[in-house]
Protein backbone atom coordinates (compact mmCIF):
# COMPACT_ATOMS: atom_id res chain seq x y z
CA UNK A 1 0.00 0.00 0.00
CA UNK A 2 1.32 3.40 -0.95
CA UNK A 3 2.54 5.64 1.85
CA UNK A 4 1.36 8.93 0.41
CA UNK A 5 2.63 11.08 3.25
CA UNK A 6 6.18 9.78 3.17
CA UNK A 7 6.26 9.98 -0.61
CA UNK A 8 5.37 13.64 -0.20
CA UNK A 9 8.24 14.10 2.28
CA UNK A 10 10.68 12.33 -0.03
CA UNK A 11 9.58 14.50 -2.94
CA UNK A 12 10.31 17.61 -0.88
CA UNK A 13 13.70 16.18 0.08
CA UNK A 14 14.44 15.76 -3.62
CA UNK A 15 13.60 19.47 -4.05
CA UNK A 16 10.63 18.71 -6.28
CA UNK A 17 7.13 20.26 -6.12
CA UNK A 18 4.49 18.35 -4.17
CA UNK A 19 0.69 18.26 -4.47
CA UNK A 20 0.67 20.12 -1.16
CA UNK A 21 3.31 21.11 1.37
CA UNK A 22 4.07 18.16 3.68
CA UNK A 23 3.70 18.78 7.39
CA UNK A 24 5.74 17.05 10.09
CA UNK A 25 5.51 18.51 13.61
CA UNK A 26 8.26 17.57 16.05
CA UNK A 27 5.89 15.94 18.50
CA UNK A 28 7.95 14.67 21.43
CA UNK A 29 6.56 12.89 24.52
CA UNK A 30 6.21 16.10 26.56
CA UNK A 31 3.84 17.98 24.21
CA UNK A 32 2.05 14.73 23.38
CA UNK A 33 1.31 14.35 27.09
CA UNK A 34 -0.10 17.87 27.22
CA UNK A 35 -2.33 17.34 24.19
CA UNK A 36 -3.56 13.96 25.44
CA UNK A 37 -4.06 14.95 29.08
CA UNK A 38 -1.46 12.49 30.39
CA UNK A 39 0.68 13.29 33.44
CA UNK A 40 4.39 13.57 32.65
CA UNK A 41 5.24 11.88 35.92
CA UNK A 42 3.52 8.75 34.59
CA UNK A 43 5.06 8.90 31.12
CA UNK A 44 8.67 9.10 32.31
CA UNK A 45 8.43 5.55 33.66
CA UNK A 46 6.60 3.82 30.82
CA UNK A 47 7.71 3.61 27.17
CA UNK A 48 4.47 1.90 26.21
CA UNK A 49 2.46 4.82 27.56
CA UNK A 50 4.70 7.20 25.60
CA UNK A 51 4.03 5.38 22.32
CA UNK A 52 0.30 5.08 23.00
CA UNK A 53 0.09 8.79 23.83
CA UNK A 54 1.92 9.92 20.70
CA UNK A 55 -0.34 7.88 18.45
CA UNK A 56 -3.44 8.95 20.36
CA UNK A 57 -2.56 12.53 19.42
CA UNK A 58 -1.72 11.50 15.86
CA UNK A 59 -5.13 9.88 15.45
CA UNK A 60 -7.09 12.62 17.20
CA UNK A 61 -5.65 15.34 14.95
CA UNK A 62 -6.09 13.43 11.72
CA UNK A 63 -2.46 12.45 11.23
CA UNK A 64 0.31 14.09 9.23
CA UNK A 65 2.88 13.11 6.63
CA UNK A 66 5.63 11.46 8.69
CA UNK A 67 6.21 11.04 12.39
CA UNK A 68 9.08 11.79 14.75
CA UNK A 69 10.29 8.60 16.48
CA UNK A 70 10.03 9.99 20.01
CA UNK A 71 9.31 6.83 21.97
CA UNK A 72 11.90 7.38 24.71
CA UNK A 73 11.68 8.18 28.39
CA UNK A 74 14.13 10.83 29.68
CA UNK A 75 16.63 8.55 31.41
CA UNK A 76 17.15 6.71 28.12
CA UNK A 77 18.31 9.93 26.48
CA UNK A 78 20.98 10.15 29.15
CA UNK A 79 22.20 6.56 29.04
CA UNK A 80 22.31 6.59 25.21
CA UNK A 81 24.34 9.81 25.23
CA UNK A 82 21.81 12.04 23.46
CA UNK A 83 21.94 14.29 26.51
CA UNK A 84 25.29 13.56 28.22
CA UNK A 85 24.37 15.63 31.27
CA UNK A 86 22.89 15.30 34.72
CA UNK A 87 19.12 15.22 34.63
CA UNK A 88 16.11 16.03 36.80
CA UNK A 89 13.00 14.03 35.95
CA UNK A 90 9.27 14.68 36.23
CA UNK A 91 7.74 13.12 39.33
CA UNK A 92 11.17 12.38 40.79
CA UNK A 93 13.37 15.43 41.34
CA UNK A 94 10.62 17.62 39.84
CA UNK A 95 6.87 17.95 40.24
CA UNK A 96 4.98 15.39 38.10
CA UNK A 97 3.67 18.04 35.71
CA UNK A 98 7.06 19.67 35.00
CA UNK A 99 9.08 18.47 31.95
CA UNK A 100 12.48 16.92 32.60
CA UNK A 101 15.38 19.34 32.88
CA UNK A 102 19.09 19.16 32.10
CA UNK A 103 21.75 20.32 34.53
CA UNK A 104 24.78 21.46 32.52
CA UNK A 105 27.99 21.16 34.52
CA UNK A 106 31.70 20.92 33.83
CA UNK A 107 31.83 17.12 33.87
CA UNK A 108 34.26 16.44 31.02
CA UNK A 109 37.83 17.38 31.95
CA UNK A 110 40.65 18.60 29.70
CA UNK A 111 42.52 15.30 29.90
CA UNK A 112 39.42 13.50 28.63
CA UNK A 113 39.84 14.89 25.12
CA UNK A 114 42.89 12.73 24.51
CA UNK A 115 41.22 9.80 26.22
CA UNK A 116 38.40 10.06 23.66
CA UNK A 117 40.91 10.34 20.82
CA UNK A 118 42.72 7.26 22.10
CA UNK A 119 39.89 4.80 22.81
CA UNK A 120 36.90 6.33 20.99
CA UNK A 121 33.89 8.20 22.29
CA UNK A 122 31.54 5.23 22.71
CA UNK A 123 33.98 3.26 24.85
CA UNK A 124 34.83 6.35 26.90
CA UNK A 125 31.16 7.17 27.42
CA UNK A 126 30.03 3.68 28.34
CA UNK A 127 32.95 2.75 30.59
CA UNK A 128 33.64 6.08 32.27
CA UNK A 129 31.65 9.21 31.54
CA UNK A 130 28.12 7.82 31.93
CA UNK A 131 28.80 6.94 35.56
CA UNK A 132 29.76 10.54 36.29
CA UNK A 133 26.29 11.79 35.35
CA UNK A 134 23.70 9.07 35.95
CA UNK A 135 22.01 7.79 39.07
CA UNK A 136 21.21 4.52 37.30
CA UNK A 137 23.06 1.31 38.13
CA UNK A 138 24.50 -0.93 35.38
CA UNK A 139 21.54 -3.29 35.77
CA UNK A 140 19.12 -0.38 35.48
CA UNK A 141 20.89 0.89 32.37
CA UNK A 142 20.47 -2.51 30.72
CA UNK A 143 16.81 -2.58 31.72
CA UNK A 144 16.24 0.88 30.24
CA UNK A 145 17.89 -0.13 26.97
CA UNK A 146 15.82 -3.32 26.75
CA UNK A 147 12.68 -1.26 27.29
CA UNK A 148 13.76 1.16 24.57
CA UNK A 149 14.26 -1.68 22.09
CA UNK A 150 10.79 -3.02 22.90
CA UNK A 151 9.32 0.47 22.47
CA UNK A 152 11.02 0.75 19.10
CA UNK A 153 9.21 -2.38 17.99
CA UNK A 154 5.87 -1.13 19.30
CA UNK A 155 6.39 2.21 17.57
CA UNK A 156 7.14 0.41 14.29
CA UNK A 157 3.94 -1.64 14.57
CA UNK A 158 1.87 1.47 15.33
CA UNK A 159 3.34 3.14 12.23
CA UNK A 160 2.54 0.10 10.08
CA UNK A 161 -1.04 0.00 11.35
CA UNK A 162 -1.50 3.57 10.11
CA UNK A 163 0.61 3.29 6.95
CA UNK A 164 2.84 6.09 8.25
CA UNK A 165 6.64 6.28 8.25
CA UNK A 166 9.23 7.76 10.57
CA UNK A 167 10.63 11.01 9.29
CA UNK A 168 14.11 9.63 9.95
CA UNK A 169 15.62 6.44 11.29
CA UNK A 170 19.18 6.93 12.54
CA UNK A 171 20.07 9.95 14.60
CA UNK A 172 23.14 11.49 16.16
CA UNK A 173 24.55 14.56 17.84
CA UNK A 174 27.37 16.54 16.27
CA UNK A 175 30.71 15.86 18.02
CA UNK A 176 31.18 19.60 18.58
CA UNK A 177 27.82 19.90 20.32
CA UNK A 178 28.40 16.73 22.33
CA UNK A 179 31.70 18.00 23.72
CA UNK A 180 30.16 21.38 24.51
CA UNK A 181 27.39 19.74 26.53
CA UNK A 182 29.82 17.49 28.40
CA UNK A 183 32.40 20.17 29.13
CA UNK A 184 29.78 22.96 29.49
CA UNK A 185 29.55 26.04 27.31
CA UNK A 186 32.10 28.42 28.84
CA UNK A 187 34.96 25.95 29.55
CA UNK A 188 34.51 24.38 26.12
CA UNK A 189 34.70 27.77 24.44
CA UNK A 190 37.86 28.53 26.40
CA UNK A 191 39.31 25.22 25.26
CA UNK A 192 38.76 25.86 21.55
CA UNK A 193 40.42 29.26 21.87
CA UNK A 194 43.29 28.50 24.24
CA UNK A 195 43.89 24.75 24.04
CA UNK A 196 42.55 23.71 20.63
CA UNK A 197 44.72 20.74 19.69
CA UNK A 198 43.23 18.18 22.13
CA UNK A 199 39.75 19.30 21.11
CA UNK A 200 40.58 18.75 17.44
CA UNK A 201 41.99 15.30 18.14
CA UNK A 202 38.79 14.33 19.94
CA UNK A 203 36.60 15.82 17.21
CA UNK A 204 38.35 13.87 14.47
CA UNK A 205 38.14 10.55 16.34
CA UNK A 206 34.46 11.16 17.12
CA UNK A 207 33.81 12.05 13.48
CA UNK A 208 35.46 8.88 12.20
CA UNK A 209 33.57 6.73 14.70
CA UNK A 210 30.26 8.46 14.01
CA UNK A 211 30.52 7.88 10.27
CA UNK A 212 31.25 4.17 10.74
CA UNK A 213 28.48 3.70 13.31
CA UNK A 214 25.78 5.53 11.38
CA UNK A 215 26.56 3.87 8.07
CA UNK A 216 26.26 0.50 9.81
CA UNK A 217 23.03 1.55 11.54
CA UNK A 218 21.36 2.86 8.40
CA UNK A 219 21.90 -0.46 6.59
CA UNK A 220 19.13 -1.91 8.77
CA UNK A 221 16.52 0.61 7.60
CA UNK A 222 14.67 1.27 4.37
CA UNK A 223 14.76 5.01 5.05
CA UNK A 224 17.55 7.18 3.68
CA UNK A 225 17.17 10.06 6.18
CA UNK A 226 19.01 10.46 9.46
CA UNK A 227 18.81 13.30 12.01
CA UNK A 228 21.95 15.24 13.00
CA UNK A 229 21.63 17.74 15.85
CA UNK A 230 23.68 20.89 16.47
CA UNK A 231 22.67 23.88 18.57
CA UNK A 232 25.86 25.79 19.43
CA UNK A 233 28.15 26.13 16.42
CA UNK A 234 26.45 28.84 14.36
CA UNK A 235 27.21 32.53 14.07
CA UNK A 236 25.11 33.28 17.13
CA UNK A 237 27.93 31.77 19.23
CA UNK A 238 31.11 31.54 17.15
CA UNK A 239 32.95 33.61 14.57
CA UNK A 240 33.32 32.32 10.99
CA UNK A 241 36.99 31.61 11.71
CA UNK A 242 36.16 29.30 14.60
CA UNK A 243 33.25 27.75 12.70
CA UNK A 244 35.52 26.97 9.76
CA UNK A 245 38.10 25.31 11.98
CA UNK A 246 36.08 23.41 14.58
CA UNK A 247 32.75 22.59 12.94
CA UNK A 248 32.67 22.78 9.19
CA UNK A 249 35.46 20.28 8.24
CA UNK A 250 33.99 17.53 10.41
CA UNK A 251 30.47 18.27 9.22
CA UNK A 252 31.54 18.04 5.61
CA UNK A 253 33.24 14.70 6.20
CA UNK A 254 30.10 13.28 7.79
CA UNK A 255 27.61 14.57 5.22
CA UNK A 256 29.69 13.50 2.23
CA UNK A 257 30.33 10.04 3.69
CA UNK A 258 26.60 9.53 4.23
CA UNK A 259 25.70 10.91 0.81
CA UNK A 260 28.06 8.46 -0.90
CA UNK A 261 25.55 5.84 0.27
CA UNK A 262 22.50 7.90 -0.72
CA UNK A 263 21.75 8.96 2.85
CA UNK A 264 20.34 12.44 3.43
CA UNK A 265 21.46 14.33 6.54
CA UNK A 266 18.60 16.19 8.22
CA UNK A 267 20.22 18.88 10.36
CA UNK A 268 18.38 20.02 13.47
CA UNK A 269 19.81 23.52 13.88
CA UNK A 270 18.62 25.58 16.83
CA UNK A 271 19.61 29.25 17.31
CA UNK A 272 20.37 31.67 14.48
CA UNK A 273 22.36 30.31 11.51
CA UNK A 274 21.88 33.29 9.17
CA UNK A 275 25.64 33.90 8.94
CA UNK A 276 26.36 30.25 8.14
CA UNK A 277 23.72 29.38 5.56
CA UNK A 278 25.95 29.89 2.53
CA UNK A 279 28.38 27.22 3.74
CA UNK A 280 25.77 24.54 3.14
CA UNK A 281 25.88 25.25 -0.60
CA UNK A 282 29.31 23.60 -0.58
CA UNK A 283 27.63 20.27 0.13
CA UNK A 284 26.14 18.17 -2.68
CA UNK A 285 22.71 19.25 -3.87
CA UNK A 286 19.99 17.23 -2.16
CA UNK A 287 22.36 15.69 0.39
CA UNK A 288 21.00 17.71 3.31
CA UNK A 289 17.88 19.25 4.77
CA UNK A 290 17.83 21.99 7.41
CA UNK A 291 15.33 21.88 10.25
CA UNK A 292 15.25 25.43 11.63
CA UNK A 293 13.74 26.71 14.86
CA UNK A 294 12.38 30.18 14.06
CA UNK A 295 15.46 32.21 14.98
CA UNK A 296 17.14 31.59 11.63
CA UNK A 297 15.50 33.64 8.87
CA UNK A 298 13.66 30.97 6.90
CA UNK A 299 13.06 33.29 3.95
CA UNK A 300 16.79 34.04 3.81
CA UNK A 301 17.52 30.31 3.94
CA UNK A 302 15.17 29.84 0.98
CA UNK A 303 16.91 32.62 -0.94
CA UNK A 304 20.38 31.18 -0.35
CA UNK A 305 19.64 27.46 -0.54
CA UNK A 306 16.80 27.41 -3.07
CA UNK A 307 16.97 24.24 -5.20
CA UNK A 308 19.97 23.03 -3.20
CA UNK A 309 18.70 21.93 0.23
CA UNK A 310 15.26 21.09 1.59
CA UNK A 311 14.07 23.33 4.42
CA UNK A 312 11.86 22.36 7.36
CA UNK A 313 10.25 24.62 9.94
CA UNK A 314 9.56 26.82 11.69
CA UNK A 315 6.28 27.55 13.50
CA UNK A 316 7.53 29.11 16.77
CA UNK A 317 6.86 27.50 20.12
CA UNK A 318 5.68 30.84 21.51
CA UNK A 319 3.09 31.17 18.76
CA UNK A 320 1.78 27.65 19.33
CA UNK A 321 1.60 28.22 23.09
CA UNK A 322 0.34 31.80 23.24
CA UNK A 323 -1.12 32.68 19.84
CA UNK A 324 -4.51 32.10 18.29
CA UNK A 325 -5.49 29.59 15.59
CA UNK A 326 -5.87 32.47 13.16
CA UNK A 327 -2.34 33.67 13.89
CA UNK A 328 -0.95 30.17 13.50
CA UNK A 329 -2.76 29.67 10.19
CA UNK A 330 -1.54 33.04 8.91
CA UNK A 331 2.06 32.23 9.83
CA UNK A 332 1.87 28.83 8.15
CA UNK A 333 0.36 30.28 4.97
CA UNK A 334 3.13 32.87 4.76
CA UNK A 335 5.82 30.18 5.03
CA UNK A 336 4.05 27.97 2.50
CA UNK A 337 3.82 30.86 0.04
CA UNK A 338 7.42 32.02 0.42
CA UNK A 339 9.44 28.96 1.36
CA UNK A 340 7.23 26.37 -0.29
CA UNK A 341 7.32 27.97 -3.73
CA UNK A 342 8.85 25.54 -6.19
CA UNK A 343 9.19 22.67 -3.70
CA UNK A 344 11.83 21.65 -1.20
CA UNK A 345 9.89 22.62 1.92
CA UNK A 346 8.31 20.76 4.84
CA UNK A 347 6.15 22.70 7.28
CA UNK A 348 7.28 21.93 10.81
CA UNK A 349 7.61 23.34 14.27
CA UNK A 350 10.38 25.61 15.49
CA UNK A 351 12.56 23.11 17.38
CA UNK A 352 9.63 21.11 18.78
CA UNK A 353 6.00 21.42 19.74
CA UNK A 354 6.02 23.13 23.17
CA UNK A 355 4.66 21.20 26.16
CA UNK A 356 2.05 23.93 26.72
CA UNK A 357 0.80 24.06 23.12
CA UNK A 358 -2.84 25.00 22.74
CA UNK A 359 -4.76 22.13 21.11
CA UNK A 360 -6.55 24.50 18.74
CA UNK A 361 -3.23 25.95 17.60
CA UNK A 362 -1.74 22.53 16.94
CA UNK A 363 -4.79 21.64 14.88
CA UNK A 364 -4.54 24.92 12.96
CA UNK A 365 -0.99 24.10 11.92
CA UNK A 366 -1.85 20.59 10.71
CA UNK A 367 -5.05 21.63 8.95
CA UNK A 368 -3.47 24.62 7.22
CA UNK A 369 -0.82 22.44 5.63
CA UNK A 370 -3.42 19.96 4.46
CA UNK A 371 -5.84 22.49 3.02
CA UNK A 372 -3.85 25.54 1.89
CA UNK A 373 -2.12 25.73 -1.47
CA UNK A 374 0.78 28.08 -2.27
CA UNK A 375 -0.22 31.14 -4.23
CA UNK A 376 2.65 30.46 -6.61
CA UNK A 377 1.00 27.30 -7.92
CA UNK A 378 -2.61 28.51 -8.09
Amino acid sequence: MSNEGYERVQTAMRLEPTDRIPVVPTLLPEPAAGLAGVLLGDMVKDNTLVVETIFKVFDEYGGWDAIYPGFYIPIQLQVMGNFPMKMSISGQELAPDIPFQLNEQEILQVEDYDRIAEIGYDKFFQEDYLWRITKATPDEVKKHMDQLIAADGLFTRCCANRNISRLFTGNGTHPFFTLSLMRSMVPFTQDVYYNPEPVERALQRMTDDLIAAKLAEMKHWDSNIWLFTEERAGGYFFSPKMFERFWWPYTRQIVEAMWEHGIVTLFHLDTCWDKNLAYFKQLPRGSIALELDGTTDLALAKEILNDHACLKGDVPAALLALGTPEEVASYCKEKIDIVGAGGGYILGTGCSVPPNVKPENFRAMIDTAKNYRPKAVL
